[in-house]
């Protein structure tokens, strides 16, 4: 199989990852703390893996010197399929292939995430995705930090003791979030196809062994009952209804609407998708219709007071690399105001995830995953998609030269 030659120089060349100094001085034109703050003329200090202060004003001599750049958090995607790829052919991979080859196509997908300034990834269920979690903690291979849920629960996963069980080896299997499939897809209608009792077992559960969950609901039915189930976030919600969103409000439950990445990119798409399992022309002509769904839901879901709206993208095969075409989306298609759609994909994210005291936001003793964009994100949303430099965990990954949009 073939790897992207950056991926096969960062496994092959150990100088692929800069080597690093003891402390570490980036400093820059602007610093969006991930939080809601701007800081202008500032530095970030970073000793080993963590950030230890963030300064302003001249401050002395930078390790890199950023310029005109824009500092930021490393982004954060709640909901990507890392696993999801093309084969040989560029057909859509639906059956796995040799373990070997699956975690190439994983790793590759991986590697070309990170580059995109995307530095944590929550991955929903997928055979490799403990194997491919470990193995980038351990430094193998560069990629973003990985969550999982290993694999899903669905309507074909018993009954609600059945779940219950379930949900306990999850736990021991080391998953580090449970997924549900409460509809079915947009490709088929998304009608609620869990009971609420299945629901009900399974976030109860979860919630007793310290797992999150997060649901596939498309329909305002299976929306509300995940939330009456006491789930945690809720994915898609295509056809999600004002009440629907107040809901959601009300009860502190997050949202990931995924607008701006995945219909699209199925569409662009189609011909390496098309005859494989439901994706068949009703599906497609689904999700055509899916996206002016999307563009109305997004406004709403943006409009509704208190919502915590984070940042996912449902990046399947060909999507990958493309994630912060959602953030982009958000704010064409919904209005939501540049620095909100930056926090839901650091801050907020992060705090989706109880990851909120370790990554995020840029503040001392948090991880040092850090980002720079070629632009001003505030004026021009799309600056997400120009990223010049990332950094994870203190070791920086990508340093490009500069475009005329800093200049």
């Amino acid at each position: 199989m073939r790897l992207k030659a950056a991926l096969v120089a960062a496994l092959l060349c150990p100088a692929a990852v800069y080597s690093q100094p003891q402390s570490i001085r980036i400093h820059a034109a602007r610093v969006i703390d991930g939080g809601g703050k701007v800081l202008s003329n500032a530095t970030v200090v970073v000793q080993g893996s963590k950030i230890t202060s963030v300064e302003t004003g001249n401050a002395g001599p930078a390790t890199y010197d950023l310029g005109q750049l824009t500092v930021m958090p490393g982004m954060i995607d709640v909901h990507a399929h890392v696993g999801w790829h093309f084969d040989k052919d560029g057909r859509y991979a639906a059956r796995r292939g040799a373990p070997a080859e699956e975690i190439l196509y994983s790793a590759e997908n991986a590697f070309v995430t990170l580059m995109a300034g995307f530095t944590t990834i929550q991955s929903p269920g997928q055979a490799n995705d403990a194997e491919l979690r470990d193995a980038i903690a351990r430094g193998v291979f560069p990629g973003p930090r990985v969550l999982t849920s290993i694999r899903p629960l669905n309507d074909n996963s018993g009954t609600p003791d059945e779940i219950r069980e379930k949900v306990r080896q999850l736990k021991k299997d080391g998953a580090d979030v449970v997924k549900i499939f409460a509809s079915a897809s947009i490709r088929d209608g998304g009608k609620q196809t869990m009971t609420d009792d299945q629901l009900k077992a399974a976030c109860g559960e979860a919630k007793a062994q310290t797992l999150r969950t997060m649901v596939h609901a498309h329909s305002p039915e299976s929306n509300k009952a995940s939330v009456n189930a006491g789930c945690d976030q809720i994915e898609h919600g295509v056809f999600a209804d004002a009440e629907t969103l107040k809901l959601m409000a009300d009860k502190g439950v997050y949202f990931d609407p995924n607008v701006g990445v995945v219909l699209q990119n199925y569409l662009r798409n189609k011909a390496k998708y098309l005859g494989i399992g439901n994706y068949n022309e009703e599906g497609f002509a689904y999700m055509e219709k899916g996206l002016a769904l999307n563009a109305a839901m997004i406004k709403k879901a943006v409009a509704t007071p208190n919502l915590k709206l984070v940042l996912g993208t449902d990046a399947v095969a060909g999507a990958h690399g493309h994630n912060a075409d959602e953030i982009v989306e958000r704010v064409r298609l919904g209005g939501q105001k540049p620095m909100d759609a930056i926090v839901s994909s650091t801050s907020l994210a992060a705090k989706s995830m109880n990851l909120d005291k370790t990554i995020g936001t840029l503040a001392a003793g948090h991880e040092a995953d850090l980002i720079a964009l070629d632009g001003d994100p505030l004026t021009d949303i799309t600056a997400v998609t120009r990223v010049a430099f990332v950094m994870k965990g203190g070791k920086v990954y990508k340093h490009v030269a500069v475009t005329s949009h800093s200049r």
